[in-house]
């Protein structure tokens, strides 16, 4: 039987992607240079990658790839990369003979397991971790820096950027940024897609620099003497791909309030289509708030906000006990509880930290959200579900569809009681195709469908490994693999890490954040044999 796929065209592509992945891998070992710190996990990875890349490149080349080239190449594409992004992990955890690195032995990333999770953790910019200790003592900061910058290269996504940077993908670039751009699709900006994603980088480039440029004058105004340039940047880079990932062990709530405001309506703009505001730079601002996604999205965030503000300022937000945590938790509670109740701007602000950070799937942390009632808790993982816009490097379902599903149901309720009436559902103006508003209906289902299955899996998993998680654990930590978010309740919380889970189950959450980062289809399609044959 012939193969109706073009697979050497496409691991071709996988190889340049590859090749050029050195590039970036140069900031880290600066990093390393800057701070007398080995760079060792740099050199070996940059050497790897260039060679396994340069010998994948020399399979035969399509410069017409269609669709189906396009799938494949995308999602072995990410898999490749997260396989190059361990190595530093692994490399620095275990040094190479006769090579001692002056660093801890014990690393929680010398399992392979956890290498691979955090690097797809990474580039997919879920945010989940398995590092026991987050610190300087056992993690040097150019690894570190190397954890921040790959969910900057996933965010926006790394085929776009190689779209958008070389030539050869430029044709067939369409398929390929079709087939991983977050959301149901991307608007084409310019005549030609390498332009369109070049013109998405430097909107994703600019915002970035400011951010960390704004965070890096509290510290020289001396209002956070936290915020250094090194935490600057690193949060700078975790941001905009609504990532989540922190030096630093509390998460923001290591940082002022000051720096915490900051931060938000960069993850709000994280979270928006990023056309958005190239319409707005190109003499049409209007735009952003004429979109009808856009107000949705916003207004869900409002929702969710004005409910948590309520709760936490009235302290129903907060659990009245604390059942089987530690003194240190029991002291956290009583804390916080007295800073937020019955105090205005810190209820708010937490309230509006956490909404924007769950909906755009950022995860970032401005408290241990652990320490707040069931109800408070719930509120939050209906929020898991949201997403970000399309066209932005948010992930879980996505706003547009839900928007889309309300839509049709009062289209639906409509003509039941108008049988002869005709009423197309119509986004930002336009009338959808029936085949789009279909393809909004199977891709939620079929997402809804895949939490639930895989987490009866992974509950089931972590009994059989002696990990007694809850209902609300369990449904946390697959809401938060599969949409990208990051953190969620119980021993996954903001605070937390996933490393107690088995190597089993962490693989099995490596593959849930693989296929929700590319929207499911694209991974799925290429395991049905439909695809294959000719």
């Amino acid at each position: 039987m012939k193969l109706r796929v073009d697979y050497r065209a496409s691991l071709s592509l996988v190889g340049t992607v590859l090749k050029y992945l050195a590039v970036p891998l140069c900031l880290p070992l600066l990093v390393a240079l800057y701070y007398g710190e080995t760079t060792l996990p740099f050199v070996v990875t940059i050497a790897l990658t260039v060679a396994v890349g340069a010998g994948l490149e020399r399979l035969e080349p399509d410069p017409d790839i269609r669709a189906r080239e396009g799938f494949l190449m995308v999602a072995v594409t990410w898999f490749a990369v997260t396989l190059v992004g361990a190595v530093p992990y692994l490399v620095e955890a275990h040094g190479l003979p006769p090579v001692v690195l002056p660093f801890h032995p014990n690393s929680t990333l010398a399992n392979p397991a956890n290498a691979l999770f955090e690097s797809m953790s990474g580039f997919t910019t879920t945010g989940a971790t398995v590092l026991g200790d987050i610190s300087f003592d056992t993690h040097s900061r150019a690894v570190m820096m190397w954890r921040q910058l790959t969910q900057w290269l996933g965010g926006m996504g790394i085929v776009v950027l190689a779209v958008a940077i070389l030539p050869e993908l430029s044709v067939g670039g369409a398929q390929l940024m079709d087939a991983e751009a977050p959301g149901p699709g991307i608007e084409k900006l310019t005549p030609r897609i390498a332009e369109t994603a070049r013109a998405l980088w430097g909107a994703y480039l600019g915002f970035t620099v400011l951010e960390a440029t704004l965070l890096y004058g509290l510290f020289l105004l001396g209002v956070d003497p936290n915020m250094t340039l090194y935490n600057a940047v690193a949060h700078a880079l975790t941001t905009m791909p609504t990532g989540g990932f922190s030096p630093e062990a509390r998460s923001i709530e290591a940082f002022s309030a000051a720096a915490q405001w900051i931060i938000v309506p960069f993850m709000v703009a994280a979270g928006t289509n990023f056309a958005l505001f190239w319409h707005a730079l190109t003499g049409n601002p209007r735009r952003i708030f004429e979109d009808s996604e856009f107000r949705f999205y916003v207004g869900a965030m409002a929702t969710f906000t004005a409910v948590l503000s309520v709760l936490l300022f009235t302290g129903v937000g907060f659990t009245q006990t604390v059942v089987g945590q530690s003194t240190f938790d029991a002291a956290y509670l009583g804390e916080f509880t007295a800073l937020v109740t019955g105090q205005v701007e810190p209820a708010v602000r937490q309230a509006v930290f956490q909404v924007v950070s769950i909906v755009t799937t950022t995860g970032y942390a401005s408290m241990d959200f652990n320490t707040w009632s069931p109800v408070a808790q719930y509120v939050l993982l209906f929020a898991m579900f949201v997403g970000g816009s399309a066209g932005s490097t948010g992930g879980a379902v996505k706003v547009v569809r839900w928007y889309v599903i309300l839509k049709s149901i009062r289209r639906e309720l409509f003509t039941t009681a108008h049988p002869d009436a005709v009423r197309p559902v119509r986004l930002g103006g336009r009338a959808l195709d029936e085949r789009a508003i279909r393809g909004i209906y199977a891709f939620t289902l079929l997402y809804m469908v895949i939490f639930f299955v895989a987490s009866g899996l992974l509950f089931l998993d972590a009994a059989r490994y002696g990990l007694n998680l809850s209902v609300l654990e369990t449904m946390s930590a697959v809401a938060a693999t599969l949409g990208n978010v990051g953190p969620g309740f119980g021993v996954v919380g903001p605070m937390g890490s996933y490393l107690g889970f088995s190597n089993a189950g962490k693989l099995f959450m490596v593959v849930l954040m693989w296929i929700g980062r590319l929207e499911i289809l694209p991974v799925l399609v290429i395991l049905t044999p439909e695809y294959w044959r000719r």
